[in-house]
């Protein structure tokens, strides 16, 4: 019988996750429609919040920011990621307000910033997970953003995986040519001391070679007319032609709206104040 090896946490997994993550692979609701469409949804889902201090309210924007995270298919490790990172924030809050003395109303004010930092998170996480590089920068460039700010949004997701394969190359050759601990200490922390320095140390040479890469990747646009084509409007008339609004994105604009009215309507019924 085959053995099955379940490759959990590892470097390839993780890896692997973020190329999903920056190349949108994994498909969902918000991958389907037009770049622009999502930008404006994510934009009202990340402005909302600020505007009420009402817990219901946050409480029903959180709800929506959940349903969107799996409309869009977020992967395990940004989920997982976003989870420990609130769950971290409710701790030190948590601990920030009883050391200090805090009431109920200091409680109900952290919920109420950590409600609205959920909210900006979830939306965030369905929108560009959503998103590829050339997406991105298309809708960038239809919001009449600069050419040189599409380019570099777009550069900067195609660089992402291509670092962490170098930075993960570069660690384990360290780790290969040095000698562990002759004592592990208290839970290992000798271990954890020596790998942090590898990881400082892995970072001098990954400079180097995205200087090298940078540099490759400019003179390779420039022999292609980089500069001459991002000022040229037939370049950015001809990008945008691809670009259509259809039936699903006002569906979708439309739904959230009505769900965010929901949600302020549900507030002012049963209001919940900081």
């Amino acid at each position: 019988m085959a053995r099955v090896h379940h490759d959990v946490l590892s470097v390839e997994w993780i890896k692997l996750e973020l190329i999903r993550t920056a190349y949108a692979t994994r498909g969902g609701l918000f991958a389907a429609m037009d770049p622009r469409a999502v930008v404006v949804w994510y934009i009202v889902l990340a402005i909302v919040p600020w505007f009420t201090h009402n817990i219901t309210v946050l409480a029903g924007l959180f709800a929506i920011g959940v349903v969107s995270i799996f409309l869009a298919r977020v992967g395990p490790l940004i989920l997982g990621l976003f989870v420990l990172g609130m769950g971290m924030e409710v701790v030190y809050m948590s601990i920030a307000a009883w050391l200090f003395g805090g009431n109920i109303d200091t409680v109900i004010a952290l919920a109420a910033l950590n409600l609205k930092l959920g909210v900006v998170a979830l939306a965030s996480m369905a929108a560009f997970v959503s998103l590829d590089p050339e997406k991105l920068s298309d809708a960038l460039l239809a919001f009449r953003a600069p050419q040189m700010l599409a380019f570099g949004v777009s550069y900067g997701y195609r660089m992402l995986p291509i670092l962490i394969e170098e930075f993960s190359t570069v660690f384990e050759g360290y780790r290969l040519r040095t000698a562990p601990p002759a004592k592990k200490g208290l839970l290992g922390w000798r271990v954890g001391v020596q790998w942090a320095q590898l990881a400082v140390l892995s970072f001098y040479p990954i400079f180097l070679n995205t200087a090298k890469s940078v540099r490759t990747t400019v003179e390779a646009l420039e022999t292609r007319g980089f500069t001459h084509g991002a000022a040229n409007a037939n370049g950015r008339r001809i990008r945008m032609a691809k670009l259509h609004i259809r039936p699903l994105d006002v569906i979708v604009l439309v739904v959230t709206l009505f769900a965010i009215a929901v949600a302020f309507a549900a507030g002012a019924a049963w209001p919940v104040y900081r």
